[in-house]
């Protein structure tokens, strides 16, 4: 089964009406002041820690990581051997994506994307971040984003398999209450999507996938 069949399966098992869906995540949540944590009812503002499972293949993997590490060194060598024998309009575009990447870098930097929200506590996104492990101790959440909203499913607690299946709804906003943006209003391909609330505050996610569904959902309700 495919990833967006399975992202399909789960809309149609929670009874979600959406036109797109997917599994995203949020940067490190920064520590709170305290009396706006001791306001929230002192919340969680970390995931749960891996499942045993999980570290059990990490421990099982071990011995083949420098077997991983030359591979990947291998990969570099082999692509620098490719860019040095690139012709001149390859070496152009390559040269023109650089470019490219330093330029959405700067703009990350500039409109302070780097951070995972806009730095008011108080504001709709902040009250929204503090309770963000409170709905589940996933480290994920699969988005959905279509005329009801925005709906967040997640496993009530983290596991390292069977999210889909395991996945519930645990956040909803309305359309009166926030929509999905892409921040570049598609001039860079990047994972990077906000969740704009309607008082302007904002909240950072990334998606697995660069330009996904949900950046063209995004970029056509805007247009």
């Amino acid at each position: 089964m495919t990833r967006r069949s399975k992202q399909s399966e789960a809309a149609d098992r929670l009874g979600v009406r959406a036109e797109v869906g997917e599994w995203c995540w949020i940067g490190e949540i920064p520590q709170p002041p305290a009396d706006i944590l001791q306001a929230a009812g002192d919340p969680r503002t970390r995931p749960a820690r891996r499942p045993p499972l999980s570290l059990t293949g990490t421990v099982l993997a071990a011995p083949f990581l420098p077997i991983l590490w030359l591979l990947m060194l291998l990969a570099r060598a082999e692509e620098a051997v490719e860019r040095f024998l690139d012709t001149k309009e390859e070496k152009e575009r390559h040269q023109a994506k650089k470019e490219d990447e330093r330029r959405r870098d700067a703009a990350v930097e500039q409109r302070g994307l780097d951070n995972v929200f806009d730095g008011d506590w108080n504001g709709a996104a902040g009250q929204f971040l503090l309770r963000w492990y409170s709905h589940s101790t996933h480290h994920e959440r699969l988005l959905f984003a279509g005329q009801d909203g925005l709906v967040f499913a997640a496993p009530p607690r983290r596991v390292s398999m069977g999210r889909d299946k395991r996945a519930q709804v645990v956040a909803w906003l309305s359309p009166e209450e926030a929509t999905p943006e892409d921040p570049f209003g598609g001039e860079f391909t990047t994972e990077i999507m906000l969740i704009r609330f309607r008082d302007g505050s904002w909240l950072r996610v990334d998606t697995e996938e660069a330009r996904s569904e949900l950046h063209m959902h995004a970029l056509r309700n805007t247009s």
